[in-house]
């Protein structure tokens, strides 16, 4: 069965979709069957897997609304070699329309009972807020992988995001834990990045990922081209970590 993970951080703009379609591109590298989640209207981890959002004709959108099954919406990316369930615009109307319906935070769960068994990994992007679609993915997810900066307002949004998951383990998915925290965007030189990285794990111990991705121009260029980093230029030091990052993660789900 599945190993069904969100990648979530209140904060924006801390590479929680870089982190997604980079592990999903690594899981699969290393032999895994990985099915990656778009639950941003956005859509940016879609269009990351070589996928355009544009040409879906159908969605997670769908899939939340009951109108269609994962089986039937999911498309493969050759080029990454995982499953995506892909997100557009669409979304954004989900959250409107599901005011009002039924076990409306476990649509997300239901759906993917029927695939789990398919998969050896599923992988969520959640938006950076707390909404409708995040919940839905956190009530979906066996743990959170958290991408942080490794900055003083990164601290911050920790504790809020720690703070919803307690919620949601307590009122709605008991199952739910942070796997671990990773580390990204990380550079050495800098007195601060490391002062917090050793606060982490002072305060988090084991809970810190081992493997450490560092800022890198490789990674950051790869979404424009509509690949993950891992998949666009294998040999940068940025796609290396998220290949030992997949590693770690499979290692890892072994003693949960």
């Amino acid at each position: 069965m599945a190993k069904i993970f969100c990648v979530a951080n209140q904060k924006g703009g801390v590479g929680k979709t870089t982190t997604t379609v980079n592990l999903a591109a690594g899981l699969a590298k290393v032999g895994q069957r990985v099915l990656m989640v778009d639950l941003d209207p956005q859509g940016n981890a879609t269009m990351g897997s070589g996928v355009d959002k544009r040409q879906l004709a159908l969605t997670i959108y769908d899939v939340l609304l009951e109108s269609a099954s994962i089986n039937e919406a999911r498309v493969r990316s050759e080029k990454c070699g995982y499953d995506v369930l892909g997100a557009n615009r669409e979304l954004a109307g989900a959250e409107v329309e599901m005011v009002d319906i039924e076990r409306r935070e476990k649509r997300l769960k239901t759906a993917l009972a029927e695939v789990q068994a398919q998969y050896d990994f599923i992988l969520i992007d959640c938006p950076p807020s707390l909404s409708m679609l995040t919940l839905n993915g956190l009530c979906a997810a066996h743990g959170v992988v958290v991408p942080m900066q490794c900055e003083y307002f990164a601290l911050e949004g920790l504790t809020d995001l720690v703070n919803t998951i307690k919620q949601v383990h307590a009122n709605l998915n008991p199952d739910l834990a942070i796997i671990g925290l990773l580390r990204v965007m990380f550079d050495p030189r800098i007195t601060l990045q490391q002062q917090v990285s050793d606060q982490l794990k002072a305060h988090f111990g084991n809970k810190v990922f081992d493997t450490v991705i560092p800022r890198n121009v490789r990674l950051a260029e790869a979404p424009s081209y509509g690949l993950p980093g891992v998949v666009f230029d294998p040999a940068a030091k940025g796609s290396q970590a998220y290949v030992e990052f997949a590693r770690e993660m499979v290692e890892r789900i072994k003693t949960l």
